[in-house]
């Protein structure tokens, strides 16, 4: 007879989660490390008692926002390299909807996390309740239905039972390294508090291990083949490299080959900023050694990328006559983009059979390629030292500039954050970054508000390591509020506000395709309408403090220095503020090196409007599809 344990859904559901192990490389971890909760009256009876029931199992942490819970859980689990993460418990209504942003993000970025928002009563003993739905043509839909698109596992737990298969396929895509994303278990209210006799073998401890498939012989052979035919290969290195830990095994590939390697937002960091063969980062926001290179690459060979169209420049940036696809990706969709040769493989399982089997064959590329891309590497990084400097220290900073105070602080022990707005395009073209995980930058969904939150998830995972959340003004507007909880818990982030009054990287945006940065700047109102009138009076050095943080303010580049490096030092979560140049001016980095399709007005009367279509026709008319 098999022995069971009676407890309520969510007591059994918190039990079977602390017992959930991963392993991968002989390396075993907790799969959900700790749970995040904001409660209402949809957990707070249910997940919210059973935390308390097991807080010696079960580790919470204490939330201010869902979106930002999602976003640290998020921010945990890219620095644990995808074996572990946290769960996230919400209340219905506008706790559960406010998942949503979160889960995108999380799946966008192949990163796990496990939402477990309330539902409404399962057994409707009163229709409506609370912050309940009603949809005349469904008696079984609740706003958790949100959540499906976004989510690569969904199940509403209406009957005790039904936990086991659906807590079981959750962990199951939680660690499956191409299917991996947010997964949510809708807790119906009344389900939660509900007693089960529950098997105990349910509760015994299981490790998922997490796969490293090689490559398949035939496509093997025949990406030996294609690249020993190469005679300007370039690699695209992704955020499947990191994800696969594939960064030592990627390093000695270009060094066997001599092939430079550029790296994608979520790739970069693959190799140090000064290996021989990084030529830093691809597309829109990158340098202008590595796209050069992709223009007049023959063979392209992505590691774990997804090549969205930052990457390929809308489809206009590989050019070369006859250029060809080849990737390396766990994930057959990916695999098979740009009409590419697939090799189906764990990057780093593929990047070393590659590496043997053509170092068998003794390939290299061209010495006199190594040294096209070794010398425009160069002239490019004394642009870099040129965005940096700052020959007056007691002037306001340029964007660059701050950028430049923070790197001549920081070694490969600090990690940076950030996500959105002018920022990631200033530091994939600019930042030199020196360990495989310093550069965190979250551009699959490019979220506002996710920078504070996940440098706490981050400094979770990584707490004896400085941890910084770059945001500009805009960004921190968003959500500044888990502030809070890195006060409440002491947890040590440093964040680095950059207050440049709007958001500055779509007002340039605007104004290159027409839109004359109409709604873009943080100012007053004039009379025609628009936000054109004196700067806002927001002292969000203040609202920082406000929240408990420690802030620094710089207003010089002489301060900014002192300020991080204090800031570097503190044991305490600390700010450091600094305003630097208003969003009508430009930035300071150099311009983008490819384009980046916004499609234009097709009609218009105003002069920008139609000089920006003039533009904008002319970059369409360079596109190709790759078949």
């Amino acid at each position: 007879m098999t022995s069971t344990t009676r407890l309520t859904v969510a007591q059994a559901l918190v039990r079977f989660l602390s017992a959930q192990y991963t392993e991968r490389d002989g390396v075993r971890q907790r799969l959900i490390g700790a749970t995040w909760g904001i409660f209402g009256h949809g957990n707070v009876a249910g997940i919210g008692q059973a935390l308390i029931e097991y807080a010696d199992a079960m580790p919470y942490h204490q939330g201010r926002n869902e979106q930002a819970m999602v976003h640290a859980a998020v921010g945990y689990a890219r620095q644990s390299g995808r074996l572990s993460t946290h769960a996230v418990t919400t209340s219905i209504g506008p706790g559960a909807t406010n998942l949503v942003t979160g889960a995108a993000l999380a799946t966008v970025n192949h990163l796990p996390v496990l939402l477990l928002p309330g539902d409404v009563f399962a057994t409707r003993p009163a229709d409506p309740v609370l912050q309940q739905l009603e949809v005349p043509y469904a008696g079984d839909v609740s706003v958790n239905d949100s959540l499906r698109p976004v989510s690569k596992y969904f199940d509403r737990i209406t009957r005790p039972e039904a936990l086991i298969p659906s807590a079981l396929n959750a962990m199951r895509v939680l660690t499956d390294p191409v299917e991996t994303g947010a997964v949510t278990l809708a807790l119906p209210q009344d389900v939660q508090a509900e007693a089960y006799d529950w098997p105990d073998e349910f509760f015994a401890e299981r490790t998922w291990v997490v796969r490293r498939p090689g490559a398949d012989p035939t496509e093997l052979a025949e990406a030996v083949r294609v690249i020993r035919d190469a005679r300007r290969p370039l690699v695209v290195a992704g955020g499947g490299v990191h994800h696969s830990r594939a960064e030592a095994a990627l390093a000695e590939f270009a060094q066997v080959t001599r092939i430079p390697v550029a790296s994608t937002q979520a790739g970069k960091g693959s190799l140090r900023y000064d290996h021989p063969q990084d030529v830093g980062g691809i597309g829109h926001t990158g340098t202008a050694t590595a796209d050069e290179l992709a223009r007049t690459a023959d063979l392209v060979i992505g590691v774990g990328t997804r090549y969205t169209d930052f990457t390929t420049a809308s489809g206009t940036l590989f050019a070369g006559e006859g250029v060809r696809f080849l990737n390396l990706n766990i994930a057959p969709f990916d695999g098979h983009k740009l009409a590419g040769l697939p090799l189906i493989a764990d990057a780093r399982s593929g990047l070393q059979e590659l590496t043997e089997a053509l170092d068998m064959h003794t390939y290299r590329v061209a010495a006199s390629y190594v040294t096209e891309y070794t010398e425009d590497k160069e002239r490019w990084e004394q642009r870099v030292d040129a965005c940096y400097e700052a020959d007056e220290p007691d002037v306001r900073p340029t964007q660059p500039q701050v950028l430049g105070a923070l790197d001549a602080i920081v070694d490969e022990t600090d990690v940076i954050i950030n996500a959105a707005g002018s920022l990631p395009g200033d530091l994939h073209k600019l930042w030199r970054a020196r360990s495989r995980d310093q550069y965190h930058l979250e551009y699959g969904y490019s979220c506002m508000g996710y920078e504070i939150p996940a440098a706490i998830g981050v400094k979770l995972a990584a707490p004896d390591r400085p941890v910084w959340a770059l945001v500009g003004d805009g960004t921190y507007l968003m959500m500044p509020t888990e502030i809070v909880t890195a006060v409440q818990e002491g947890i040590a982030i440093k964040v680095l506000l950059v207050q440049n009054h709007g958001y500055a990287s779509i007002g340039g945006l605007s104004e290159s395709v027409g839109g004359e940065r109409f709604g873009t700047a943080y100012r007053f109102q004039s009379d025609d309408g628009t936000y054109t009138g004196a700067p806002l009076p927001v002292d969000l050095a203040a609202n920082a403090a406000s929240l408990g943080m420690r802030v620094l303010r710089a207003k010089t580049v002489a301060d900014l220095r002192a300020a991080l490096a204090e800031a570097r030092a503190a044991d305490t979560p600390t700010c450091v503020y600094v305003e630097t140049e208003t969003a009508d001016t430009v930035s300071g980095p150099p311009p983008a090196q490819a384009w980046w399709d916004v499609p234009v007005a097709e009609t218009a009367t105003r002069p920008s409007a139609v000089k920006a279509r003039e533009l904008y026709e002319r970059h369409v008319s360079t596109r190709r599809r790759h078949l």
